[in-house]
């Protein structure tokens, strides 16, 4: 897009993903796989549709050497990435204060790396620019507006306040975790102080450049948005990506003895024996499956070994194993994880359960 020439991309990469934990103890939240990618590639995807170059890419000194390896320098989707190191989650304005150098005077889009949205950004780009405000937030209308931050706009679509979880929502538009700003973002994020909870908030800055009379406009996302934040919100994001954006592709090793149904993607490198594949699903390269059925919205990394087992909307990531389980559905499986039966004849749960673990039996 030419009007994206001179516009740059701030993405936030950092945060701890306790919501996710214990997946997110040893990974970042925003790297979990939706249908085997990165959550972060969706995001990288729409800013390079856009047309921007440069990303600056905010990252935590916990997982910010997985995020560099996975996603490299940007040059497979044509940017260029700087990663920029937040040594403490003090608030989303703290990841613009201490991004100002890369970003100079430059509009730029700011984007949560774990919200997934199910379009591009090229209208939300488009509105930006015909409105000339110095930011445009993006909106979508929920039915809990309480557990978010909210807008009150008006029938323009110029924002009138922000809330930040308001008991009595004054509308139901939530901020979805996209952003665009003009440079006078960076005059009101000196200007505000840090919320009780001692970070500095991107709403209060928005609220300020509406307070000092600079214009904020919305807009409306009219498709869908899943923060994916908790299992049950990725798992529903899985699905809709695999039921939208998925189309058969048979690239690895399925024998005669196997039946395939609809929307089935098996990637180079991975063999299937004996089993029947029901899609819309994805298995990665590596990855190995035995005398098994796998149902619809499933999503299987790489280098998995499934066995005699019977799989339906789960997310199951790289190196798991998962042997004689008559029916797993609705989960969520770590990498390297071992799911299995016991064999002993006495009948029992043994079980080795982390911190934050969520067993239902």
């Amino acid at each position: 897009m030419e009007n994206s020439k001179n516009m740059k991309a701030l993405v936030l990469s950092g945060g701890k993903g306790t919501r996710l934990r214990p997946l997110t103890y040893t990974g970042a939240k925003q790297l979990v796989p939706i249908a085997n990618r990165p959550i972060l590639s969706y995001v990288f995807d729409n800013i390079a549709k856009v047309g921007i170059k440069e990303v600056g890419v905010i990252i935590s000194p916990e997982t910010g050497a997985e995020v560099k390896e996975t996603i490299g320098d940007g040059s497979k989707w044509g940017i260029s990435i700087e990663y920029i190191l937040q040594s403490e989650p003090k608030g989303l304005a703290h990841a613009v204060l201490i991004a100002q150098d890369f970003l100079g005077d430059d509009p730029f889009v700011m984007y949560l790396g774990d919200n997934l949205i199910g379009c591009g950004i090229e209208k939300f780009v488009d509105t930006f620019h015909t409105t000339k405000a110095d930011a445009v937030i993006l909106l979508k209308p929920v039915d809990n507006p309480q557990a978010f931050g909210v807008a009150q706009a008006d029938s323009t679509g110029k924002i009138i306040c922000l809330e930040e979880k308001p008991r009595e929502p004054k509308s139901n538009l939530a901020l979805v975790g996209v952003y665009i700003f003009s440079n006078e973002i960076h005059k009101s994020i000196a200007r505000i102080k840090p919320s009780p909870r001692g970070e500095l908030e991107i709403t209060d800055a928005i609220q300020n450049l509406i307070t000092v009379g600079k214009p904020v406009h919305s807009h409306v996302l009219d498709t869908w948005w899943l923060d994916t934040g908790k299992k049950d919100d990725l798992l529903a994001a899985n699905t809709v990506v695999l039921d939208e954006w998925f189309k058969r592709n048979i690239a690895g090793s399925v024998d005669s003895a196997s039946q395939i149904t609809g929307r089935v993607t098996v990637e180079a490198g991975a063999v299937v024996r004996n089993s029947t594949l029901r899609g819309p699903i994805v298995i990665g390269s590596g990855s190995i499956v035995e005398d098994s059925f796998i149902g619809p919205f499933t999503s299987i990394g790489s280098d998995t070994k499934i066995t005699k087992s019977i799989i339906e909307h789960c997310v199951i990531l790289n190196g798991a194993e998962i042997s004689h389980i008559d029916r797993l559905e609705d989960s969520l499986i770590g990498r390297k994880a071992k799911v299995n039966k016991c064999h002993h004849k006495h009948e029992a749960l043994r079980l080795m359960i982390g911190d934050d673990s969520v067993v239902e039996v």
